[in-house]
């Protein structure tokens, strides 16, 4: 049986499209489409159900999908141990590094483009997307979280703690009633999550802080919050990476409101000997030591 038809298979069965299946492949869509083709007539049965929103798995499908996980592992003890790799001057190859989307944005994507330009065999999937991704799915071969992975044969450290704190706009806190205490926060509206779409508990700030009477805005995506924030619309929490670098806004309680949160990195156990994800996984412990001081502005800590 064709390994290749196999693997555009498997890159389907996790993404739902063909085309997600063809980037993740390098590939043009078509060719996933006919090598799935091939595999359906090679087992003489459909393993996939075309839909509008994609291509879900049939029972067949879903029958052969953990053995192909399977030798996928195999495949990937194989280029473990091969010669060509370990001779290589350099990684090759696709790593996908799964990030929230603050700092996958706005600290990560520099770091690893100047990896990728000292490594020209070196690309890079940034997927810095509000929801949790899962290495058991092969969604990405590394994921920076918010919580600590407690199952699975995955490899998990700390990256570095990071902060969030309490802003408004300049100009909404200046004609708006004056907060000097946390009970003053009632008079003022509030962007934050959506509270049935959140991803990690550990988003969940106010209520250790205020319990808003109304939300101007809710979004799945900090950057939208920001931006609400930016246009006067209220009171938002926010990493201070992206906060403090902006003159239009202000802290708001400095002493009361700020929330200590960590960043976990993870990969599969098996993937621990590529050099391409070595790599990156190298380059961002090193990103989360040297950003501590961005992280945590004016605390000397350092990310083990």
């Amino acid at each position: 049986m064709d390994w290749d038809n196999l693997r555009y298979f498997l890159e389907l069965a996790r993404t739902g499209t063909l085309a997600a299946a063809a980037r993740r492949t390098g590939v043009e869509h078509t060719t996933v489409a006919r090598r799935i083709q091939a595999l359906e007539k090679q087992m003489g049965a459909p393993l996939f159900a075309r839909e509008a929103a994609g291509h879900r798995l049939t029972e067949a499908g879903r029958q052969l999908l953990p053995a192909v996980e399977a030798m996928e592992t195999a495949v990937l003890g194989v280029e473990r141990h091969s010669p060509a790799n370990a001779a290589s001057s350099g990684p090759t190859g696709l790593v996908r590094v799964g990030a929230t989307e603050g700092f996958g944005t706005l600290i990560l994507a520099p770091h690893l483009a100047r990896l990728t330009l000292a490594h020209p065999g070196l690309s890079v999937d940034l997927l810095a997307v509000p929801r949790m991704l899962h290495l058991s799915r092969r969604e990405a071969d590394i994921v920076i979280s918010l919580e600590r992975p407690k199952r699975g044969a995955v490899i998990v450290t700390k990256l570095a703690d990071y902060t969030l704190r309490l802003y408004g706009q300049r100009e909404y806190l200046a004609r708006r009633p004056l907060i000097t205490k946390a009970e003053d926060l009632r008079h003022h509206a509030f962007i934050s999550y959506v509270d049935d779409l959140l991803f990690s508990k550990e988003l969940q700030f106010l209520d250790q802080l205020h319990q808003p009477e109304r939300f101007a805005l809710r979004s799945t995506s900090v950057t939208a919050q920001y931006e609400a924030v930016r246009a006067g619309a209220g009171l938002a929490v926010l990493p201070p990476f992206m906060a403090d670098r902006d003159p239009i806004l202000a802290r708001v309680l400095p002493s009361q409101a700020e929330f200590t949160r960590t960043f976990w990195m993870s990969m599969p156990a098996e993937a621990k000997h590529l050099a391409r994800v070595q790599a990156v996984w190298g380059l961002l412990k090193e990103v989360g030591q040297r950003e501590a001081g961005v992280l945590v502005p004016g605390a000397a800590r350092s990310a083990r």
